[in-house]
């Protein structure tokens, strides 16, 4: 450090999908789910209205191509049933049954378009950013990229690499689980790149097709609270060792913090039908000892002046309204209202998991802040781990 970050550009998923529309499907599908009755009260809570996915509600509930035969098929099944005494034309009812029933989707048809989604929404923030630096796909050494909803290998880092192009000696740093700490992540990976050469030019690609985690057969409370939470992002910025006429923030520390214990808290699960994002309660409460942590770091950080030090904002990926609450209330009294604005007006149109924070901070740029502001930026992750950096406004 220092490294310097010139505005991100932020690519929304351009289908728009209403709350209302979430409970609809929902209470059609489980009427019978415990939290039923408070399905309207769940969904007014979470303070979302409207969220962007990269594809359409339609797609992600619409069944599977295959029907309701067991996997063994039409033939194996019909053995099984005369071999149990039914008769030819009870077996072939029972056959004509199972093939009325749809199948849900399967792994590779949920993720196979999110996947073509991710890449062209992908090269299409890349492509903004390098247009926001003033640079040519040409002038980048690094590229580092995540994408942990739509799992692909070669991901993410190859697809930029030949639709851009880079140059064939760029160095390509994929960061498929990062998950909700890309952002932050990515930022102080590349201050350390740029450190080390600061004539380095790194590019930053994230593209979360969170909508994947959308799963219409589950009843649970946490995936009802999941599918109303997620919202499709594509987000780059490009990092430089050396400060240029576009840059707006340095960076000049970053933290790291993992909790032991808390690696079921938050994650993915692959199953049959496609991922599914499982939730514990706890993890906000565990989520808020990263914050706690968070303010021992910049408290010693700045020691020699306590009183009088101060963030002037705080890009804070928004998890929940839990953690964002938290946070204020463990801010120290002196510190000014509002410093929390920009994060909470990105989480009214979602959760965007590791592409919030290059969100946030990009609403912070349009908003006009005040060169010189001191900038704290912050984000937390499945695992459960966290990544903060502390800079100023250029």
């Amino acid at each position: 450090m220092p490294a310097y970050l010139c505005p991100p550009a932020v690519i929304h998923g351009e289908h728009s999908v209403k709350t209302s529309q979430i409970v609809s499907d929902v209470r059609g599908r489980h009427p019978n789910a415990a939290w039923a009755p408070r399905i309207d009260s769940i969904a007014a809570s979470t303070g979302i209205e409207n969220r962007g996915w990269m594809l359409p509600l339609e797609t992600a509930v619409a069944p599977g191509k295959g029907n309701g035969l067991p996997t063994a098929g039409r033939g194996a099944t019909r053995e099984a049933l005369a071999g149990e005494g039914f008769a030819e034309q009870d077996v072939d009812r029972v056959i004509a049954a199972l093939e009325s029933i749809p199948a849900p989707q399967t792994v590779q048809e949920r993720t196979a378009p999110a996947w073509e989604a991710v890449q062209s929404y992908g090269e299409r923030a890349a492509r903004g950013a390098l247009q926001i630096a003033g640079l040519d796909a040409s002038d980048v050494d690094c590229l580092i990229t995540s994408h942990s909803t739509t799992p692909a290998l070669p991901g993410l880092d190859i697809a930029l690499a030949n639709k851009l192009p880079l140059r064939s000696d760029v160095m390509l740093l994929p960061a498929t689980q990062w998950a909700c700490i890309a952002g932050t992540r990515s930022l102080a990976l590349a201050a350390d790149l740029v450190a080390a050469d600061p004539d380095r030019v790194v590019l930053v690609v994230i593209a979360e097709a969170l909508s994947t985690t959308y799963q219409p057969a589950d009843d649970t409370l946490e995936s009802l609270i999941v599918r109303l939470l997620f919202a499709d992002t594509a987000v780059a910025a490009v990092v430089t060792g050396r400060r240029r006429a576009e840059s707006v923030l340095r960076l000049d520390a970053a933290w790291n913090h993992t909790l032991p214990g808390t690696q079921d808290l938050h994650r993915l699960e692959t199953q049959a039908d496609g991922t599914h994002f499982v939730m514990d309660r706890r993890g906000p409460r565990a989520v808020q000892e990263t914050v706690t942590a968070m303010w021992e770091w910049l408290h010693a950080r700045y020691q020699d002046d306590p009183d009088a030090w101060h963030p002037d904002v705080l890009l804070a990926h928004p998890g929940g309204t839990r953690v964002l609450e938290y946070m204020e209330q463990t801010m120290p009294d002196s510190w000014p209202s509002g410093l929390l604005d920009h994060s909470r007006d990105s989480y009214t149109s979602g959760n965007r998991g590791g592409a919030a924070v290059f969100d946030i901070l990009r609403r912070a740029h349009d908003a006009g802040l005040e060169p010189g502001s001191r900038a704290v930026l912050y984000a937390a992750a499945p695992g459960l781990t966290a990544t903060a950096l502390e800079g100023e406004w250029l």
